[in-house]
């Protein structure tokens, strides 16, 4: 494993009795980029995350995560990263700032206050930090949740489809605290089934297929597989995702009585 990867995997494999979940799967991950594990439900991603993450063992093949073997070295690799799973773990009980102190005084960090404090103001909660998580937003959920898998500044993250379930608004608020973790120099790779969530993340995608990774690269290095595009002319309408941000991205102090008319239209002079 050479110093610029944080990752590497070579002939992985996993299968549950008679089904084959990873059938010899490679690829690197460069520290400090953002690695997108692209995949259908089924694919194997999961398992992948597993297996990196020292919770499952292949069958085959090896795996180093930020130089350490996980078979090994299994205590250094835990060390070494910070995991997110499908659903956002936050004690719904205890205030977002309770959550982080919590898994800072489990870690023996020392001032586990300010370490909360910092993260919450990272990710933009500083004003919920009093509230229970109950009361947040899926997006906040999801936020919180990201925020207590840096305690400890963990060099590598694993983050397992960290927007399934959210709505398009919060699903920005997601990719944008991904994208500052990768700034700061974390090394990030997530999985997902969503084509744009990689496309606007990810430094390299690797798509998992029945098992194996068919295509590695960057996004430009993707395009190639296609033919040349034809020059055709095509109106361009926004997507639902497009309106829905527009509308309520553009003043989200409007009030009821603002409310807009699908199908009507109004003229300012």
């Amino acid at each position: 494993m050479t110093a610029q990867h944080a990752i590497r995997v070579r002939g992985l494999e996993k299968s549950y009795k008679q089904l084959h979940v990873l059938r010899g799967v490679d690829f690197d991950v460069a520290r400090g980029s953002i690695f997108a594990l692209l995949g259908s439900n089924g694919a194997g991603k999961t398992t992948a995350i597993k297996i990196m993450s020292t919770l499952l063992k292949a069958d085959a093949g090896t795996v180093a995560v930020n130089g350490f073997d996980v078979v090994k070295h299994a205590g250094k690799v835990r060390e070494s990263i910070s995991l997110t799973g499908q659903f956002a773990a936050v004690d719904e009980i205890l205030t977002g700032r309770e959550n982080i102190v919590l898994v800072a005084e489990l870690r023996h960090l020392k001032d586990p206050g300010k370490i909360a404090d910092d993260l919450l103001a990272r990710f933009s909660l500083t004003d919920a930090a009093a509230r229970r998580a109950s009361t947040y937003s899926g997006g906040m959920r999801r936020r919180l949740d990201i925020a207590m898998s840096l305690v400890g500044e963990p060099p590598v993250i694993f983050l397992d489809e960290p927007t399934a379930g959210l709505d398009p608004q919060a699903r920005n608020e997601v990719w944008q605290s991904v994208k500052e973790l990768a700034d700061r120099g974390t090394t990030v790779l997530l999985t997902t089934q969503y084509l744009d969530e990689a496309e606007k993340l990810a430094d390299r995608i690797a798509i998992l297929h029945e098992g194996r990774i068919i295509v590695n690269g960057t996004l430009a290095e993707l395009g190639q597989v296609l033919p040349p595009a034809k020059v055709e002319y095509v109106e361009k309408k926004p997507t639902l995702d497009d309106i829905f941000l527009a509308i309520v991205g553009r003043d989200s102090n409007d009030s009821a009585g603002n409310e807009r008319s699908v199908g009507s239209t109004s003229k300012e002079n």
